[in-house]
């Protein structure tokens, strides 16, 4: 029995999987995924409009800080983007500081794919590298990670 017929029995609707260059609108906009800790983004840049949405609110709004700002328009301001296109994105996980570093990083994915010819820039800022820094997992017998528990010799 195949898998299509499968799912026909069960009753279950199987999902198709779609090309990028097959699927209707596709050309409209380039997807990205970017991370940072447990922070995950996903972008999707605009060739037409101006401006950034995060998590449907303007990125202002949502990441007050301006450093946490000048981080998510660098990788735009390096490609000279910054006001000709649109960007969405869509970020759970983490803290504030790691969504707004996995979203820098997803932005300069998506311009790579936008612009190819800003792809060596990029790189050279480091806005293509996702640091794969993690939190370490905390071990049975001790306190955290590494703290071991208070020992007294007597």
């Amino acid at each position: 029995m195949t898998p299509a017929e499968k799912t026909k029995i069960e009753g279950k609707p199987r999902r198709q999987a779609v090309m990028p260059g097959n699927a209707p609108g596709r050309d409209r906009y380039h997807e990205a995924t970017g991370g940072r800790k447990t922070a995950k983004a996903r972008v999707y840049l605009f060739a037409e409009g101006t401006g950034i949405a995060v998590n449907d609110r303007d990125y202002r709004i949502y990441f007050r800080l301006p450093k946490h700002q000048a981080e998510i328009i660098a990788p735009l301001d390096v490609a000279k983007l910054a006001d000709r296109v649109r960007v969405s994105v869509h970020v759970k996980g983490g803290g504030i500081h790691a969504q707004a570093q996995a979203t820098r990083n997803a932005i300069a994915k998506a311009i790579v794919l936008f612009d190819p010819e800003s792809k060596k820039r990029l790189r050279r800022m480091g806005y293509l590298t996702r640091d794969a820094r993690m939190v370490e997992r905390k071990k049975y017998g001790l306190k955290k990670a590494r703290r071991a528990p208070q020992w007294s010799k007597r």
